[in-house]
């Protein structure tokens, strides 16, 4: 039986930023691979500077990787312009982090709405309000909000907004960059209520960038956790967030903190015990080894030398040397 071919496939890219004639460029991204299924949620998560929105740019087209591939429900879009990509007829859309700075303060939230309709080209002005009376009762908001402008609304009600606008021509693919990390809790949760429910109804594929784990593991079925423009484990949410194997990941589990005072005296314990995660991140060591060899507790020298391979351990990838198909769970690696 064949494996169905991935909406998104992402393969070995790298994002470069500056250089010059004096000075080399500074790679944000190195050799990342990874797949969003049809319909499918896939969390990329990690710390700031990971290389996080690196990626959702370069799979936007706003950023042009240095190498690699990237396909489109099988089409080469690598090196297609980001107004390619997000033409109806490509199928991939974007919700920012900014509720705020994503809508533009003299457009009323109709004329926001009815742009990507009118590229669209295929509804009347009459069908076109009706439509975007539709998309504001599928968000949560009240039909008579297409005559306002974006001054008129929270920051909760903006992002509907622009969940609304993403939409509104039935894309494959919506990337979220960050959308709920300027709204408080309670919003959080309507969004992530709101965004899970359209992929389940429209059938809508995400890659869901975050920093927040718990966001991650409310809307996503599988996770990519990166360190340093690097992947360090990726495999379904259960595993990766509930069973962590790579240190990396093991350190940002237990460095967030959760409601339950039990667990979080257990992750504080696991933390001491493990001891501090210092050490120098000089360029070189992390060009040649592993990215975070210089903070992690199991280091040894070939993990400051070499650099791992990508190792599959009961269906998710790892990029670690603690760890081998022979070998998945050496004494000390593991939570």
């Amino acid at each position: 039986m064949s494996t169905p071919t991935p909406l998104l496939d992402v393969r070995n890219i790298a994002v470069e930023y500056g250089g010059g004639w004096r000075t080399a460029a500074a790679r944000a991204v190195d050799d990342v691979s990874l797949t969003v299924g049809h319909g499918e949620i896939v969390g990329l998560v990690g710390e700031s500077g990971s290389g996080k929105s690196s990626i959702g740019r370069a799979v936007l087209g706003l950023t042009s990787p240095a190498q690699g591939t990237i396909h489109l429900d099988g089409q080469d879009v690598t090196h297609q312009r980001a107004g390619e990509r997000r033409d109806p007829s490509t199928g991939i859309q974007v919700v920012f982090q900014d509720p705020y700075a994503s809508l533009n303060p003299a457009r009323t939230i109709g004329r926001t709405l009815g742009e990507p309709l009118e590229v669209h080209g295929k509804f009347s002005a009459t069908e076109a309000r009706t439509r975007i009376e539709e998309l504001l009762t599928r968000v949560g908001l009240p039909t008579d909000a297409i005559d306002r402008y974006p001054s008129a609304f929270s920051g909760g009600q903006r992002q509907r907004i622009a969940i609304a606008r993403a939409i509104s021509t039935e894309p494959k693919l919506v990337i979220c960059d960050e959308p709920t990390s300027a709204l408080d809790v309670v919003t959080q949760a309507r969004m992530l209520d709101l965004l899970t429910g359209l992929s389940r109804e429209r059938g809508t594929a995400m890659l869901f960038i975050a920093h927040n784990l718990a966001v991650v593991a409310a809307a996503a079925q599988r996770v990519v956790v990166l360190y340093r423009g690097r992947v360090m484990e990726s495999g379904t949410t259960q595993d990766v967030l509930h069973r962590p194997l790579h240190p990396y990941t093991q350190a940002l589990i237990a460095s967030s903190p959760v409601a339950d005072p039990l667990r979080q005296r257990k992750r504080r314990a696991a933390r001491k015990q493990a001891g501090p995660m210092a050490g120098s991140e000089g360029a070189g060591s992390a060009s040649q080894g592993c990215p975070f060899a210089p903070r992690c507790p199991h280091a040894t020298p070939t993990c400051r030398t070499q650099r791992p391979d990508a190792t599959v351990i009961a269906g998710r990838t790892i990029a670690c040397h603690l760890f081998t198909a022979d070998d998945p769970t050496p004494e000390g690696a593991a939570a």
